[in-house]
């Protein structure tokens, strides 16, 4: 019977990541209601079964960079002491890389390690960061390409110079969502005072659920 039930539960969440899947994000500061994409479908999956799961429940948004971005999931961040070190906690496991979005503000990306010791790129098991960033220019675009040896489009282009973000990122982390509501609470978390490991000095806690 057991067995019969965890097949029906891995066959609904086949299922439910074969399109855009949405939350909401709840916040201390207000709720943000995010869109994960079917277009990265391990990143889907496994956010999908976390916040199923409670995972993110009662988390800290642990490390917060106005003007560039607001990074949460880490386990250890759940009733940690004030001062404590984050950002290095996680399920265990990572997730391979599925590059190919760019960093404009609201976006939704996996936190990973650095090169060094992964080379591949591969993602948090639960880590992410939402994109804060700010105003980018064609000169500042000019150099990530010719420093990443890739080229934006037009649309693209235009998206950051309207809308800013974090171009610096491009190609090295894998954006598996966005914010489709919300901004403003994105801007209110970035806005925090901070202390010098960039934790907010107020807990930033979340609630992830469907």
């Amino acid at each position: 019977m057991v067995r019969i039930f965890l097949l029906i539960l891995t066959v609904m969440t086949i299922i439910s990541c074969k399109s855009d899947t949405t939350y909401t994000l709840e916040t201390d500061s207000g709720k943000i209601a995010i869109r994960i994409f079917k277009s990265s479908p391990k990143h889907q999956e496994n956010f999908s079964k976390l916040v199923s799961e409670g995972y993110y429940d009662g988390l800290l948004f642990h490390r917060v960079i106005k003007g560039f971005m607001i990074q949460g999931g880490d386990p250890d961040s759940k009733n940690a002491s004030p001062g404590q070190p984050l950002g290095a906690g996680g399920p265990g496991y990572t997730i391979p890389a599925e590059i190919a979005i760019p960093h404009f503000k609201g976006m939704i990306s996996a936190a990973r390690q650095g090169d060094a010791i992964n080379p591949q790129k591969e993602s948090s098991g639960s880590q992410f960061f939402i994109v804060h960033g700010s105003t980018v220019s064609d000169q500042e675009l000019n150099v990530m390409e010719k420093t990443k040896g890739f080229k934006y489009t037009t649309a693209q282009r235009e998206k950051y110079k309207k809308l800013g973000g974090s171009p610096m990122l491009d190609g090295d982390y894998t954006v598996f969502g966005e914010v489709v509501n919300g901004l403003d609470i994105v801007d209110k978390i970035a806005s925090v005072d901070t202390d010098h490991q960039d934790r907010p000095l107020k807990d930033v806690k979340m609630k992830i659920y469907k």
